[in-house]
């Protein structure tokens, strides 16, 4: 049940030209993981597994959200490590997210190991188990995200060159398959 006044939520795909514009691109993927961690309590709330958000969490868990985290690691904190000063004192922000990053890991493929088994079994009540994995996952996800917001990401805005924008660019979007060139300027 949706109360009153408000939509249902999706995990909408990202506008592949937004790439063009890199930390737009992760700050809008940010809202996606939100709207993700609303999906997974609304999971947690009911009796018996939703089929649709199951297959819409599973999907974004063992897909988007593993190549958002790559770009993350493989590129936007290694070009923010290289551009940061000392006194910016971001590298404990970067190695408690990427700490992060391996805990939600190990939850996320407990969730989907779970909702699979769901899937497989409709009739059965969603286990306590699962729902507080679904609970700890959204907590989790939402502090993280925050952190990330207020930090990484003004970070990389005052940091980041023009060039490392137009870089990150490209790798983020030959990571999803699209072969724009990203530094061509529309």
């Amino acid at each position: 049940m949706i109360a009153p006044g408000f939509r249902e939520q999706h995990l909408e795909t990202l506008p592949a030209e937004l790439l063009r514009r890199p930390l737009d691109y992760i700050l809008a993927d940010h809202l996606r993981q939100r709207v993700l961690c609303v999906l997974c309590e609304q999971i947690a709330a009911k009796e018996l597994v939703d089929v649709g958000l199951a297959r819409e969490v599973i999907d974004y868990l063992q897909n988007d959200m593993v190549v958002h985290v790559i770009d993350e690691e493989q590129d936007l904190f290694p070009l923010i490590r290289r551009r940061a000063e000392p006194e910016d004192e971001i590298e404990v922000v970067l190695g408690q997210l990427s700490g992060e990053h391996a805990s939600e890991e190990n939850l996320a493929t407990s969730i989907v190991g779970g909702l699979g088994h769901m899937l497989e079994h409709l009739s059965e009540p969603l286990p306590e188990d699962l729902r507080s994995a679904l609970a700890l996952f959204a907590h989790n996800e939402r502090h993280h995200l925050a952190l990330e917001n207020a930090t990484v990401v003004p970070m990389a805005k005052l940091r980041l060159t023009e060039r490392d924008l137009k870089e990150l660019s490209a790798r983020m979007a030959a990571r999803r398959g699209i072969l724009f060139d990203a530094y061509r300027e529309r």
